[in-house]
């Protein structure tokens, strides 16, 4: 049966949390994959796009629209490294960098929205953790 597969309920969950996320940050003019991108750049400026692409388990050919669309928002600029001109850092931009402040209540409103404990908000993570590495591995 449908329900009974974990496949399923993850799916699901995915996809309802997705769809809960669309309002809030259609306020920010940011797709969910933007915010995570948003988020990865709000936590640790100045980052290259093969360590961006490895935080968000994204391969490069999916992360260059992303960064191409807010980069033309003006929420970051690509730059060449100095230090290895065939690397790439992206920064944030002041307008990048702004937007992080409004961005601050996303996180609150999504946990008021999942209704979890923050015993039971630790171990959804810790399981989603678990299972990712067991079916990420070779």
């Amino acid at each position: 049966m449908l329900d009974d597969q974990l496949c399923f309920a993850l799916y699901a969950a995915s996809r309802a949390v997705t769809a809960r996320y669309r309002p809030l940050l259609d306020e920010l003019g940011l797709t969910y994959p933007q915010y995570l991108v948003m988020l990865v750049l709000w936590e640790q400026d100045s980052i290259s796009v093969r360590d961006l692409g490895a935080a968000l388990q994204l391969e490069s050919s999916t992360l260059s629209p992303l960064l191409k669309r807010l980069e033309a928002a003006g929420l970051l600029r690509r730059e060449r490294r100095t230090d290895d001109e065939r690397s790439v850092a992206l920064r944030l931009t002041d307008a990048g960098l702004r937007l992080q402040d409004r961005a601050d209540a996303v996180p609150l409103a999504m946990g008021d929205a999942m209704g979890l404990t923050p015993e039971q908000d630790a171990t959804a993570k810790q399981l989603l953790r678990l299972l990712t590495a067991n079916v990420s591995a070779p």
